[in-house]
């Protein structure tokens, strides 16, 4: 009983902690979703889809999955005529970069820097879409879309009343929705704590994280946020902080690990109404997490490494 207590406790503080941020935020971007501004931010970004590949109109689902949600992405996707190449590079970029307002805000919660979030993610969408652009020859067929969206009768909301009314819905469902998944986790972890299981199950995690270069104590934080998300991986994370004292270093490389791949399950099958094949997309998410992971551990290693060379460098000729 005390371990349900205690992990409930943990739970509702958590999901206070993460609701604080996502509600304003959620409010916010759907007013702002329903003025010029969405289409201030297509015109702009309309020149530069040549680049990676993409048509003008592509910037309409890039838009929209960044500013609000993965959702809107797909929904907008599913009404254009796109060929196969432009769906799936549009699936990789919004694999990566999605949601960001609030992914961004919750990752600050945790102690990264926003900027170090987008650069990351933003960046990756980018690269991942030029880099397909210009290997990949084929996919100038047609795309045919395999299902229909879930969003397609959702009825269209004017005055501003209404809009209000639904960014308040939208904010206290995606709470409530995180609360449902948060506090469950923070039960579990807490009785794997008091049996001892979480010893356990760092152990069988402890391969990956020295691949990546982090602790076993963040392995909880990994598989949390691999499977159900970044705002849940971000709450253990927030809680592993207090008890486990996770080093500064293990928690921005954690982070960096998931804002490139995050709710694996959800976020892949999310893209199967497009039509294209979901494992080169999740492989593709998984692979440049890894090695992105890894690169960013080695250099801050290095770095670390001279830092102390130097150091001692120093105390050498003060001594001498």
């Amino acid at each position: 009983m005390k371990t349900l207590k205690a992990g409930l406790k943990v739970g509702l503080q958590t999901t206070w902690t993460l609701g604080k941020i996502i509600f304003p935020i959620t409010l916010i971007v759907t007013i702002l979703s329903h003025t010029p501004v969405m289409d201030w931010l297509t015109r702009i970004l309309s020149p530069l889809m040549g680049y990676i590949g993409l048509t003008g109109e592509a910037a309409i689902p890039l838009v929209l999955g960044n500013v609000l949600n993965l959702y809107a992405a797909i929904g907008a996707i599913l009404t254009m005529d796109l060929t196969v190449k432009e769906v799936f590079i549009l699936a990789v970029m919004l694999s990566f970069s999605h949601n960001l307002f609030v992914e961004s805000a919750v990752a600050k919660q945790v102690g990264v820097k926003i900027w170090i979030v987008l650069v990351v993610r933003i960046g990756l969408a980018l690269f991942s879409a030029w880099l397909i652009n210009v290997t990949w020859q084929g996919g100038g067929e047609q795309a045919k879309y395999g299902l229909v969206p879930s969003s397609s009768g959702q009825e269209t909301v004017s005055g501003f009343g209404a809009i209000v009314y639904q960014g308040i819905e939208s904010a206290l469902l995606g709470i409530f929705q995180l609360a449902l998944i948060v506090i469950p986790i923070m039960v579990f972890i807490q009785i794997m704590k008091d049996l001892r299981w979480l010893e356990v199950f760092s152990r069988w995690m402890s391969p990956f994280t020295k691949v990546l270069g982090i602790r076993e104590n963040t392995s909880t934080t990994l598989a949390a946020g691999l499977v159900f998300g970044l705002a849940y991986g971000a709450g253990v994370m927030i809680q592993a902080v207090k008890e486990d004292g996770v080093r500064k270093k293990d928690v921005y490389l954690v982070m960096i690990f998931l804002v490139a791949c995050h709710a694996v399950v959800e976020d892949t099958l999310l893209f199967a109404p497009l039509g294209i094949p979901l494992w080169p997309l999740l492989l593709i998410r998984l692979i440049t997490a890894i090695l992105l992971t890894i690169t960013v551990a080695f250099i801050w290693n290095r770095i670390e490494k001279k830092e102390a060379n130097k150091e001692e460098t120093e105390e050498i000729k003060g001594t001498g």
